[in-house]
């Protein structure tokens, strides 16, 4: 009898303590959640992931190359590749047909696209949870794709208050009221060292080339831009079918067909209306942020956005009298403010891709 009491309390004891140490794992798993301040516990299922440089040139020096002489010594007959995309893609199980291909802008990598300045998921990881494959390129001249065949110098001057006003943070040092960017001191600390230099002087055809080769490999897909990497945007579209709609994140310049191209666009030349019309063949939506004035201000970096809107709107127009299918959105006049240069990795970009989403499900290119 006292043995089966003794054996009965070991059981419940056993009980209670397997009891308390899934009490931990929850309360653990949930604290683990909280801190990432999402809901993105859910495990992301990747059936294929790798990386790649696309397009680019290779040059060669005058002269034979000695194998036998040491390598610090400058000797001819060499070659250099260079100029080439670099893509880390990766794709889900079950993954939609068409891809999405992200392209940077200025002073900026594929890391715009993977992360936040506060740590959230960026646009990579969150539309890789709706079934995409992506696909998030670092141009020529930039970032991994740093080998370049024309030289540049690398200037080290101090710059990042000028950035914090022109990319419509604030006017440094103050936010502005209501900004969807985190005021913390680390996450701006962050923020600063994901900005990245020229290692070469790459023309806009380069980045172009580079990035249909991207589109050759990736095959149909969603090219998503951001400011100045709108402008190769437009033209990689003109270049190769395989681009099969444009998302283009606050683009600071438009490609315009011959005779009607506005002054101070920063897009470069008119194109000629054949190839303009390819522009026509697909849709197109362009967002752009807040802290953008209707009136000319006092701030330059304001005034600076209040025009590129301005022509962003002269362009859809155009796009849209040839028979396309371009929309502007101002976020502000639709109830979303405060968003930033930086719309994709705001405080809000799971409801800003959300939007995206369901953009393209109306448009039939999931």
């Amino acid at each position: 009898m006292n043995r089966r009491i003794k054996h009965s309390n070991q059981k419940d004891s056993s009980k209670i303590w397997l009891n308390a140490l899934l009490m931990c794992v929850v309360v653990i798993m949930l604290s683990s959640c909280a801190a990432t301040k999402e809901n993105n516990c859910g495990s992301l299922v990747i059936k294929e992931q790798g990386a790649f440089s696309a397009g680019g040139t290779v040059i060669k020096s005058e002269g034979t190359f000695d194998p036998l002489k040491p390598w610090n010594v400058p000797q001819g007959g060499q070659t250099r590749h260079g100029d080439h995309a670099d893509v880390f893609y990766q794709i889900p199980a079950n993954a939609k047909h068409n891809a999405m291909v992200f392209l940077h802008g200025y002073g900026q990598s594929k890391r715009s696209w993977q992360t936040t300045a506060d740590g959230r998921e960026g646009f990579a990881n969150i539309f890789l949870r709706k079934g995409y494959s992506v696909y998030l390129v670092d141009q020529p001249g930039r970032g991994d794709a740093g080998q370049t065949t024309k030289p540049i110098p690398i200037t080290t001057t101090p710059d990042d208050q000028t950035w914090f006003t022109q990319f419509r943070i604030g006017q440094y040092p103050r936010f502005y009221d209501g900004v969807q960017f985190p005021k913390d001191s680390l996450s701006l600390d962050r923020f600063f060292r994901m900005m990245t230099p020229n290692t070469g002087n790459v023309g806009e055809a380069t980045v172009v080339n580079g990035m249909s080769a991207v589109f050759d490999k990736s095959g149909d897909g969603i090219l998503f831009t951001h400011s100045a990497g709108g402008a190769p945007g437009w033209k990689t579209a003109i270049k190769n079918d395989h681009v099969k709609a444009i998302v283009a994140i606050e683009p600071g310049g438009f490609t315009f067909p011959e005779g009607e191209t506005p002054e101070g666009n920063r897009g470069g030349a008119g194109v000629p209306l054949e190839a303009f019309m390819k522009l026509t063949k697909i849709p197109i939506v362009v967002y752009y942020g807040d802290n953008i004035p209707k009136e000319e201000t006092n701030a330059a970096s304001q005034n600076f956005w209040r025009n590129v809107l301005a022509t962003a709107k002269q362009w859809a127009k155009v796009v849209n009298a040839h028979g396309g299918d371009a929309t502007i959105v101002h976020l502000p006049e639709t109830g979303i403010k405060g968003n930033t240069h930086f719309i994709m990795s705001d405080l809000n970009n799971k409801a800003i891709a959300d939007l995206i989403a369901k953009w393209l499900k109306e448009k039939g290119v999931e």
